[in-house]
Parts: C-alpha cells; sequence; structure tokens
C-alpha cells in the first residue's frame, strides 16, 4: 500500500459555498472573477452577496433542499453565482455540457430528476425542448436575459430572506456531474459537500494559491476538473479567476497576456497548442509561471517541448478522475524542476493507493510494476445516482474505488499512468498501451493529431489502428510513412497496422480522447 507522504487533513464538514466563500469578506474587493472577453469584474464580496440574494430568490420560487438545478451552461462570470446560490438554497447541482442536444440533456434531466434550470439565452432553445422533453421541469432561470424567464440579474434584487437551510455535508449531495460516458453509459456521480471540500484541503499543500495568482479557466466548469481547479480552489484561496467561455488559442493567448496570467490548469490538447502552434510567438506570455496538465495523458516530450518554450518549469501533470472528487495526484508545485518526465504526480494529503496485477486482482504489486490503480480516501464518490450495482463494481467492500487505469509507483513515490485497462490493446496476449503510441505519434513533424484504437483483423487480433490528423505542412503524408515511423521506434507487436486520416480527433471538453466515437466510426 502507498501512502501519502502529507499529513493528512481533517474532514471538511462545511457546505460547499461556506468552504469556498468563507474568506470573502477578508478578500473584499480583490477581483474575484473577470469576464476574460469584456473586462467586467466581480470582487469577492459581490460574489458572496450576489450568490446569496439568488438563493434567497431561488428559495421564494420553490427551490428546497434535495431537489436537483441542471446548470446548463458555458464559462461565465456568473457560474459560479448560480452553482453557490443553487447549494445554499439547498439543491443539489447537476452540470450539463452545453453543447448537450435536447435529447442528451433531457436524458439527464430524468435520469438526475432535476426540477429546475439555469442555462444562458443562447442555448434557451435547447433547454426548453428537453424540459419538454423530460418533463417535471418548474422553471427555467437564465444568468443573462430572456424574454418570459426569470434572471439571475433581476434576482438580485430579491428581498426575501436567505435561506437556513440544515445540511449535513456528509450525506447531502452538492454535485451531480455525468461521468463521459466514453466507457459506458453516462451515470451522475453522486460527491458530497465534505467530499468536494475534504478534496480542496487535500490539494492545497501541493497546489497552493493566494491573492495576487491569476488563473485562467478556459477548461469547463461543469467537468469536474475545471470545477475544483479553475473555480473552487482558486476562489478559495483569494487568487483571481479570468474566466474564457471556450478555447480559441487566439483570444486564449490574448487573455494570459492582458491579464497578466500566473497559472496555467490545461488538457494535453492545449499543451500542443503552446508547443507548437506559430501564433504562440506573438504573445507576452512572460507572466506565467506553471502549468499543470490533467484529464488525459501527456507525453512527457511534449510537455518538455513546451515548458522549453515558454520558458517555464516542466509542465507538471495531476491524476484523478470525477468519481474520487476529482484529485488524487499532483506534481507539487515545488518539486516540479525534480519530478521525472511523464509522472502524474505523488499522491495528495489523507491519499491511499494501491497497485494490484491485472491477470490477479487480489495480488499487490511493488513500486516499478505495472497494474490497476486503487485509491481510497475521503474523497471518493458517495455512489453512482440510482446505480447500486456499478457503485458496488466500482468500490469495493474495503472501500477501494477501482480506477480501471493502468500505471505503476517509482521508489520516490512519483505515479505513471500507462493506460485504461479498458482500452489496452491485446494484441496476441500481449498489452499495447494505445497512448504510448499516440505520445510516438506526435513526435513525427507531419502530425498535428493522433489517437489509437484496438480492430480486429481478418484473423480475428486485435490490432493498433491510428487516426491521424495532418499538420498542414506534411503535404502527402502517406499511411506506409506513418507505419514506418512507428515500426522503427517500438516492439514488434506494437506496430501500427492500419492508418486513418481525419480531420480532428474527438475529444470530451475535459481534452479525453472519445475512442468509443472511433470504433463507432471504423
Amino acid at each position: 500500500m502507498f501512502r501519502s507522504e502529507y499529513a493528512d487533513v481533517p474532514p471538511v464538514d462545511l457546505p460547499i459555498h461556506d468552504a469556498v466563500l468563507a474568506r470573502a469578506a477578508e478578500f473584499g474587493d480583490t477581483p474575484a472573477l473577470i469576464d476574460g472577453t469584456d473586462g467586467t469584474t466581480l470582487s469577492y464580496e459581490q460574489v458572496d452577496r450576489f450568490h446569496r440574494r439568488v438563493a434567497a430568490a431561488l428559495a421564494e420560487a420553490g427551490v428546497r433542499k434535495g431537489d436537483v438545478l441542471a446548470l446548463h451552461s458555458p464559462n461565465t462570470i456568473a457560474f459560479p453565482t448560480a452553482f453557490y446560490a443553487a447549494t445554499r438554497a439547498g439543491a443539489t447541482v447537476t452540470t450539463v455540457h452545453p453543447l448537450a442536444t435536447a435529447d442528451e440533456f433531457a436524458k439527464q434531466l430524468r435520469d438526475s430528476g432535476a426540477r429546475w434550470i439555469v442555462t444562458v439565452s443562447p442555448l434557451l432553445d435547447v433547454a426548453r425542448r428537453a424540459a419538454e422533453l423530460a418533463g417535471g421541469i418548474r422553471e427555467i432561470f437564465v444568468c443573462d436575459s430572456a424574454s418570459g424567464h426569470r434572471s439571475l440579474i433581476d434576482m438580485l434584487a430579491s428581498a426575501a430572506p436567505e435561506p437556513q437551510i440544515a445540511i449535513d455535508p456528509a450525506e447531502d449531495v452538492a454535485a451531480l456531474p455525468y461521468s463521459s460516458g466514453t466507457t459506458g453509459i453516462p451515470k451522475g456521480v453522486m460527491l458530497t459537500h465534505r467530499q468536494i471540500a475534504t478534496n480542496l484541503a487535500q490539494l492545497h499543500p501541493a497546489v497552493p494559491a493566494g491573492p495576487g495568482d491569476r488563473v485562467l479557466a478556459v477548461l469547463p466548469f461543469f467537468h469536474i476538473y475545471g470545477l475544483t481547479a479553475l473555480m473552487n480552489a482558486p476562489l478559495r484561496q483569494g487568487a483571481t479567476v479570468v474566466v474564457l467561455p471556450r478555447f480559441d488559442l487566439e483570444q486564449f493567448l490574448a487573455a494570459v497576456q492582458n491579464h497578466r496570467i500566473t497559472a496555467l490548469y490545461v488538457a494535453p490538447p492545449i499543451v500542443l497548442a503552446l508547443a507548437k502552434h506559430p501564433a504562440v510567438a506573438q504573445y507576452d506570455l512572460s507572466s506565467l509561471r506553471y502549468i499543470i496538465s490533467a484529464a488525459a495523458p501527456l507525453d512527457a516530450r511534449l510537455a518538455a517541448a513546451c515548458s522549453r518554450r515558454l520558458g517555464l518549469p516542466p509542465v507538471g501533470q495531476a491524476y484523478g478522475m470525477t468519481e474520487l472528487s476529482p484529485g488524487t495526484h499532483v506534481v507539487p508545485l515545488d518539486a516540479m524542476n525534480d519530478a521525472p518526465p511523464g509522472t502524474v504526480g505523488k499522491l495528495i494529503a489523507g491519499t491511499e493507493m494501491r497497485v494490484v496485477s491485472l491477470d490477479d486482482p487480489g495480488k499487490d504489486l511493488p513500486a516499478g510494476e505495472s497494474g490497476e490503480i486503487l485509491i481510497r480516501g475521503p474523497q471518493i464518490m458517495k455512489g453512482y445516482l440510482g446505480r447500486p450495482d456499478a457503485t458496488t463494481a466500482m468500490i469495493d467492500p474495503d472501500g477501494w474505488l477501482h480506477t480501471g487505469d493502468v500505471g505503476h509507483v517509482d521508489g520516490d513515490g512519483w505515479l505513471f499512468v500507462v493506460d485504461r485497462v479498458k482500452e489496452l490493446i491485446k494484441y496476441k496476449g500481449f498489452q499495447v498501451a494505445p497512448a504510448e503510441l499516440e505520445a510516438l505519434l506526435l513526435t513525427h513533424p507531419g502530425i498535428a493529431d493522433a489517437a489509437v484504437i484496438g480492430r480486429y483483423d481478418a484473423d480475428g487480433n486485435e490490432v493498433p489502428h491510428a487516426y491521424v490528423v495532418r499538420q498542414p505542412s506534411a503535404g502527402e503524408l502517406t499511411e506506409a510513412e506513418i507505419m514506418m515511423y512507428v515500426a522503427e521506434r517500438v516492439a514488434p507487436y506494437k506496430r501500427i497496422r492500419h492508418v486513418t486520416f481525419i480531420v480532428g480527433v474527438p475529444r470530451a471538453a475535459s481534452g479525453k480522447i472519445l475512442r468509443r466515437q472511433l470504433r463507432e466510426s471504423a
């Protein structure tokens, strides 16, 4: 068993809105949220006051403890106010992908039992249609303004009393994000107030922040990574969050330059852009102090290329999953120059880990040997909503969550994630990790992006199949050239057997490759 080097942290038995905004009065006029597109700014005092007024208006509208409110919005400076207002009113917030179709949205509304929706006017038609399909929605609110719908702006004027809700942080569910569905049907992940708040306290010793720090929020708040790293954690510590609604490279680079961003929490596609795109050279990114990448595997060579180009410490990585609130590992800020290339970090405070054999799950493996990663700690989810069997399959009777990820630990406690158990390609009994081949493909100067899945050949063998995006300057890069490039650099059983050229690799908002979509299109 592997244990964290950090001292344990006590459980944080506070509602998430109090855990995050407890020091809002102390931070006062410090900018909490800045709209990266137009500069609109909310101070800590305003975020605290606004979310309390909106909570009062929600309670007056009929929101009660135990209700589920669907928050359906891209990143805006109103998103945190809506989230904390809903939890202060006693609701559970289920976050919805802003690009969800009406049918997808309706499925989540039905599954979660949502009775309320908060959206934005550009997405109102989808929200209305989803509400019709799902039934049971009492009211749709908007963050901005739309005819026929109450807005959060109007609700700030509410004179209703602030709700005084008795919240049990250990039992009451604060957030209900839905797992990505890359390995199955999306499931509601029940995260209690205590689990989310405690995870913030667990992460703090390794990645501290405070007033003067400026974080750029381009990854979506609706995803647990964005909700934690870009919303809850910086606002808990007095940092300033500059908000962008989506990733556009030029807008992203301009925001770093103009707002003097000090920290980036990103996914590998953004690291790739920072390492290779010519536009990067046109902006002053000298304010940056560090970059952390998570949500998907990041090749060590790509990370090194990014840090060299920007003159920064090596890009750090973090590891976790929605079911873990989400963090378990991170490269500490004070160890970025010492961390071995490719590691996703060390165990955060109060977290335990086992690595077990893929062939014999009852057998624990020592440092240096790869197996499935199991995690135990106070950040483990309450369970999957309405799916006790799926919960039992994920969390064993001893409280160990089986991540489905394969990795190993070195002698100094650094974790290296190899791949997903279910994504490993079995070629004639040999295990082939798609992430390893994808990282190799990205070293080819003619390849802009790549994904690898398993595909069965005529003999019934599962073989690696690469989906490749050509660099615009690559000309007529051929399948044969790519296969030879890989064959010269890997063991025979890892060779790419098929190549398909595509215009873009399908990814979730978190940056994870949607291999299921590639399999379905094969």
